[in-house]
C-alpha cells in the first residue's frame, strides 16, 4: 500500500499528464516546477490550500487528488486533567 504522499503524487502525476508539463502546471497553480517534481515523486506532503490550487489548474476536485489515499484513522488521545504544580488536587 502506498503512502498518503505517494498516492497523491501519482493521481497529481495522471491528471497532469493530460494537459500540462511540470512548468505549465507550476506556473497555473502557483508553484515552481520543481515542487511539482517533488510532489509526484512523494516527496514533499502538499499543504491544503497547495491541493485546491493544484486541483483547480487540472480540472479536478481536492478529492481527485486524494483519491485512493486509506490512511488509517487513529483514535483520539485521551484528555487527562492536568495537575498543579505539588501533584495534589484541591478538593
Amino acid at each position: 500500500m502506498d503512502s498518503a504522499q505517494v498516492r497523491f503524487g501519482k493521481n497529481l502525476q495522471k491528471a497532469r499528464r493530460k494537459r500540462f508539463t511540470q512548468e505549465s502546471l507550476g506556473a497555473a497553480a502557483g508553484l515552481h516546477r520543481t515542487e511539482i517534481g517533488r510532489l509526484e515523486r512523494g516527496e514533499r506532503e502538499p499543504r491544503l490550500g497547495t491541493i485546491v490550487n493544484l486541483a483547480r489548474a487540472v480540472g479536478v476536485t481536492p478529492s481527485g487528488l486524494l483519491n485512493g489515499i486509506q490512511e488509517p484513522i487513529r483514535p483520539p488521545r485521551p484528555v487527562y486533567a492536568l495537575r498543579p504544580r505539588g501533584g495534589r488536587v484541591a478538593h
